[in-house]
């Protein structure tokens, strides 16, 4: 075991993957005391959240936005440090803009009042039921993240003590359907109802705890990093270091090592402790404890793929519900900064078709000519993104993942939908765009299946339907082997910036303290 060149060997804890879940668990094991060695395949720190350069203009690849900015000052206190101080947050208002073909469109904002002022100017009648969502939301909020969502959930008894509370909210609805018997108007429904598609879910079939986006947006506001989501994970790492810890970058690892239980009458083994990883080249790197930020999936089906598992064994990873895949063009235009004045940082161009579209991405796989799209045009807000006097932009579509049998090769078709997206954007909010394009690239689900060993290329792992939710998600600290812990998209308390932090959040209150875990590591390797 080569461990001394990372960490010591005791009280050490290592860290695959160096998403924000990731990193914000080892900020939180170094608080602890631990040890902490990140190993990460990419060239730079955030994951999802990196960020490519290209002709002078800076693409943030994934995460936009920051919501419930406490939950990165906790994170940032717990380690004796103040995120204020690291990252400058710049709020937004408005928060966002959606637009639908027939030229209507609803602008997002903090203020009640204002909002009030946006539902009335498009749907009057509806005023009184946009009110009750919001207590509506602000119930589900204080339930369904302060509560659930920043708390351990692997034992079967914390999940039937909440059934109750689940049923008094109606978690059974999906959150459309809640937006619906609340407002009639079919342009306010959507706009009450979309969110669960930022973390992955079709909301006309994830439980309707996710009205709470509507609650903590308007409490705690949306916000942007200056630098991107890139600045955050930068300053994360900063931070690690200075516990004495480590990021090592461009390195992949390959297996999980466990101590086994014992042996089956068959090829694989039954897990054990963990007690440590092993590299592609073949290093291994010892560990009293293991936490993986990759994908439960990848985690389970390939880190631990020589042992049993209990629980979340390729059959059941198979048999799952994924998020769906994403198409993403970034792309550049030269002389546009003082272009399309009515298009600010985040515009949401809605289709032609809501519900219909999202039958056709989550339940037939199937690639419609027509789509929604989220803009993201950084480079209003910060001048750093672009060239003086240019624009960086990002496109959004959400399309069907990789597990469907519906003859899409991207390989093919990357092109031609990339073009489909730009006749949408210049028939709409970037009229003349195509003689202003710099800068241009694609990623596909195939680049989020090599590039994040995401499984079916999903954007956001399993889908957050109840009954992948909570103790129905793969938990924090792992059903298949004893010292072995995750955080990120895939486990609780599930995907978006809250809850990827959060998520180490629990972790803290589910790892040992160094000692204790330095104590079971050896006595598993005896």
């Amino acid at each position: 075991m080569d461990s001394s060149r990372f960490c010591s060997d005791a009280d050490h804890a290592v860290v695959i993957g160096a998403g924000l879940g990731g990193l914000a668990a080892a900020m939180r094991l170094g608080a602890r005391g631990y040890r902490v060695t990140v190993l990460d395949r990419l060239k730079t720190p955030g994951g999802r959240a990196s960020a490519i350069w290209s002709g002078g203009h800076r693409f943030d690849l994934g995460p936009t936005i920051v919501t419930v900015p406490q939950v990165f000052e906790e994170l940032w206190a717990a380690c004796g440090r103040s995120f204020s101080r690291d990252i400058d947050l710049r709020p937004m208002d408005p928060f966002y803009e959606i637009r639908w073909p027939d030229g209507s469109s609803f602008q997002a904002r903090g203020s009640t009042s204002a909002m009030e002022a946006e539902v009335a100017r498009l749907s009057p009648r509806d005023v009184s039921g946009y009110l009750a969502f919001l207590r509506d939301a602000e119930a589900r909020y204080e339930f369904g993240f302060e509560d659930l969502g920043r708390r351990p959930m692997h034992q079967l008894w914390e999940l039937i003590k909440v059934l109750p509370k689940f049923a008094w909210y109606r978690a059974d609805r999906s959150i459309y359907a809640h937006a619906a018997r609340r407002v009639r108007d079919p342009r306010l429904r959507m706009a009450l109802s979309f969110h669960p598609l930022f973390i992955g879910g079709d909301p006309t079939k994830v439980t309707s705890m996710y009205a709470l986006v509507a609650h903590l947006e308007k409490q705690f506001g949306v916000h942007y990093a200056m630098g991107g989501v890139e600045a955050i994970a930068k300053a994360m790492v900063r931070i690690i270091e200075a516990q004495g810890g480590c990021l090592r970058q461009e390195c992949q690892v390959d297996e999980i090592l466990l101590e086994p239980a014992a042996r089956s009458s068959g090829s694989t083994r039954s897990a054990g402790a963990a007690r440590g990883v092993r590299l592609e080249d073949g290093t291994e790197i010892a560990a009293d404890i293991v936490v993986s930020n990759a994908d439960p999936g990848h985690t389970y089906d390939h880190l631990l793929r020589r042992h049993s598992k209990r629980r979340w064994s390729t059959r059941k990873l198979t048999k799952a519900r994924w998020s769906m895949g994403l198409f993403v063009w970034y792309f550049g235009t030269r002389g546009t900064r003082d272009m399309w004045q009515d298009v600010g940082h985040h515009t949401i161009l809605s289709g032609p078709r809501y519900r219909r579209l999202l039958r056709d991405i989550f339940r037939k796989g199937h690639l419609a000519d027509d789509m929604s799209l989220y803009l993201h045009r950084p480079s209003v807000t910060d001048g750093s993104v672009a060239p003086e006097g240019d624009d960086t932009f990002y496109a959004l579509s959400p399309v069907p993942h990789l597990g469907w049998d519906n003859g899409v090769d991207w390989k093919q078709q990357a092109e031609r939908y990339r073009q489909r997206v730009l006749e949408v954007l210049e028939a709409g909010p970037l009229p003349g765009l195509t003689d202003r394009l710099s800068q241009s690239l694609v990623f596909t689900p195939e680049n989020f299946r090599s590039r994040y060993l995401s499984p079916l290329g999903c954007g956001f792992s399993l889908e957050p339907r109840i009954l992948q939710s909570a103790w129905f998600r793969p938990h924090n600290v792992s059903e298949e082997a004893k010292g072995l812990f995750l955080v990120g998209a895939g486990t609780h308390p599930g995907a978006g910036l809250p809850g990827v932090i959060s998520a180490a959040e629990v972790l803290d209150q589910l790892v040992p303290d160094p000692a204790i875990a330095h104590i079971e590591a050896v006595r598993a390797a005896e």
